[in-house]
């Protein structure tokens, strides 16, 4: 092997169910996980069910309008609470096993002959709390118990990125609202579309729209490559849309610097940010087996764009072409991953150093 390449993980990295079970334990049960847009649930008693590692969440909004987060298990037998992945109580989780009451806030509230069992402590009963933040919009939750930084594993992540921490904030992604929303189920391993979404060593071969939009992307040098960089559209590129014509109305707080730009950020473990003048597309990956991730994708708009009923489509059919033909990219891989060719893993082209630094990270997390 010369010297300019680097040697990728191994193939069962992608395939065993136990290197996929020490990820849920040491990955996804103790970072900061995005689950939902808190619009998802605008008003007290409505929930969404999310998996998280091996735990089914259970999100929603309480009376006071905040947002609360608990394990989807009822306290009594065991039995999953919510089966539904959406939907609305009027005042409280009832499990539908033995009839065992929660409020909105989490507390036992009710049970058949409950009155007759004094020695049960209704907060001590009650369903089990997981930590929440709420950022960009979004509900990030954390099971760990002692969870880690936010400011330091999320939003460093992005200054990480833009170089700047405030920069972020000019595209105003809280008070954007959702103009389309995308679910893929996806036949590939997390990790595989994690490391298809840090580099753009296969733009020119697979995404000819995006590359007609980032004409840079051809060299095969990821947005995501220089810090602080953005990808600049081309000369004759009116907006980031799937033939280049005019997008929407442009996010005011964007600044000139950052107009006619497109930046990428990954969020480890499972959030890529995509910020365009006129809109931010933001992926949230729901590893679900070795072999199989969820991706639910959301492009944001400004309130009026969404509210006016404004053609979104051809805004929304650029990343989507994008996501399918990543998405198609990363299932062939996927087989692979299982042959003796890829025993001891491939290469990694120095384009693609910064993989072999997310490599490194997660074989510090698995250690």
């Amino acid at each position: 092997m010369t010297a300019s390449l680097i040697p990728t993980l191994p193939g069962a990295y992608y395939t065993d169910p136990e290197i996929f079970r020490q990820e849920q334990e040491r990955i996804f049960e103790t970072m900061w996980f995005c689950a939902i847009r808190s619009a998802d649930i605008p008003t007290p008693g409505k929930f969404r069910t999310v998996q998280i590692g091996r735990e089914s969440v259970l999100i929603s909004r309480a009376r006071d309008n905040s947002v609360k987060a608990f394990l989807n298990i009822c306290r009594h037998r065991g039995a999953r609470l919510c089966l539904d992945s959406e939907g609305e109580v009027k005042r409280a989780f009832q499990c539908p096993y033995h009839a065992w009451t929660y409020g909105l806030d989490g507390k036992l509230v009710a049970a058949p002959n409950l009155t007759k069992m004094p020695d049960i402590d209704r907060v001590e009963y009650g369903l089990v709390t997981v930590q929440v933040r709420e950022w960009l919009g979004y509900v990030w939750v954390c099971l760990a118990d002692k969870p880690p930084s936010f400011e330091d594993d999320v939003i460093g992540a992005c200054t990480e990125r833009l170089g700047d921490a405030s920069a972020i904030e000019h595209y105003d992604v809280a008070n954007l609202s959702v103009g389309r929303r995308i679910v893929y189920d996806v036949k590939a391993n997390w990790k595989l579309i994690v490391e298809n979404f840090m580099e753009c060593y296969h733009c020119a071969t697979i995404h000819p729209e995006l590359t007609e939009v980032l004409p840079e992307f051809t060299e095969g040098l990821a947005a995501q490559y220089y810090v602080g960089h953005g990808a600049e559209f081309g000369t004759e590129i009116e907006g980031f849309t799937v033939d280049g014509s005019a997008g929407l109305d442009r996010i005011p707080t964007v600044s000139d610097d950052q107009d006619r730009r497109y930046y990428a950020i990954t969020v480890k473990p499972q959030v890529f940010i995509n910020l365009v003048p006129d809109h931010v597309i933001l992926h949230r990956m729901f590893p679900l087996a070795a072999d199989r991730t969820v991706v639910e994708c959301d492009w944001l708009y400004l309130p009026s764009v969404v509210e006016s009923g404004k053609d979104v489509s051809r805004s929304v059919e650029l990343f989507h072409r994008v996501n399918e033909q990543d998405f198609e990219a990363c299932e062939r891989c996927q087989p692979a991953m299982d042959s003796r060719a890829y025993a001891k893993g491939g290469v990694l082209v120095p384009s693609e150093h910064h993989i072999g630094i997310f490599h490194e990270w997660l074989l510090e997390r698995l250690a």
